[in-house]
């Protein structure tokens, strides 16, 4: 199948930052939300992001204008029947990603793939939200989506290899470097990322350390370029619990059981950068 027409459910920080790579590869775009004024914000942002790339000479002034004419926002997901494949980029809740596939299942044409953006809710159960389980496959962009070169695909147990080919090639085509997970909750990204992050959120729960001496080590002694309470606020810690809880209900193993201060944390709100305040203030 020719993928002309891709559709992107959601359009936050990934969904946008999709949306983006997906336009400047040459597809046309849709990208919904549940508000126009929300649609409106991401469609915002990559204008933003866009005039930076032009101010920096990545791109001309005509480059940008031809990938933002490319984009068309919508606040109807039935819009998503004009799609050839469809990424789901909404909030990682199980129940609302099931009714985000239930829905796209009635919607969209029956060639059309149906990929998940989720960080760790296990494919096959999405699939299962369809009549279609062939054609939906786990798509895992890192974030910011336009610099990170990684797409984690993730095979469900009923997932086509034609599903599965033109999912890898289509990574490709946007500048991606695609990399295969077996469906288990959390894939390899964040089974290996999140208890990082939750272990050294204990760290700040049982005083080892201050944020800032904590993200220290990490950055100086073990050479990552952000540390895991940044990179949390980063984030998101409401998603950051969010992939903890799907890992320690998945395996039953007590090794991923969330930090009592991250869930206090979102409990309060202090959900990271995008509310000014999570580890760090912003």
């Amino acid at each position: 199948m020719d993928v002309k027409t891709f559709g992107v459910v959601g359009s936050g920080q990934m969904g946008n930052g999709i949306a983006q790579v997906a336009a400047t590869s040459g597809l046309n775009v849709i990208m919904s939300d549940i508000s126009l004024d929300f649609a409106k914000k991401g469609l915002a942002n990559i204008d933003k992001i866009l005039s930076k790339n032009v101010d920096k000479g990545k791109i001309t002034a005509a480059d940008k204008d031809a990938i933002l004419a490319r984009i068309t926002i919508t606040d109807d997901l039935k819009d998503m029947a004009k799609a050839d494949f469809v990424v789901e980029a909404a909030t990682e809740r199980e129940d609302l990603k099931f009714k985000v596939f239930r829905d796209l299942d009635a919607i969209c044409g029956p060639d059309a793939i149906l990929s998940t953006n989720t960080s760790s809710i296990p494919i096959g159960r999405i699939a299962a939200q369809t009549k279609r389980p062939e054609k939906v496959i786990g798509m895992h962009f890192m974030n910011p989506v336009p610099v990170m070169k990684l797409v984690e695909i993730i095979r469900g147990i009923a997932t086509s290899e034609e599903t599965f080919k033109l999912t890898w090639d289509l990574s490709e085509k946007f500048g991606k470097t695609p990399a295969q997970a077996a469906d288990y909750p959390g894939f390899i990204a964040n089974r290996i990322l999140m208890p990082m992050i939750n272990e050294a959120v204990f760290c700040l729960y049982q005083s080892v350390g201050t944020p800032e001496d904590i993200d220290t080590v990490m950055k100086l002694g073990m050479n990552h370029p952000m540390g895991p309470l940044a990179l949390a606020d980063l984030i998101g810690l409401d998603t950051c619990l969010a992939i903890m809880e799907t890992l320690y209900d998945g395996f039953k193993d007590s090794k991923y059981r969330p930090c009592p201060l991250l869930r206090k944390y979102v409990e309060a709100g202090w959900l990271g950068r995008k509310t000014k305040k999570g580890f760090y203030d912003y």
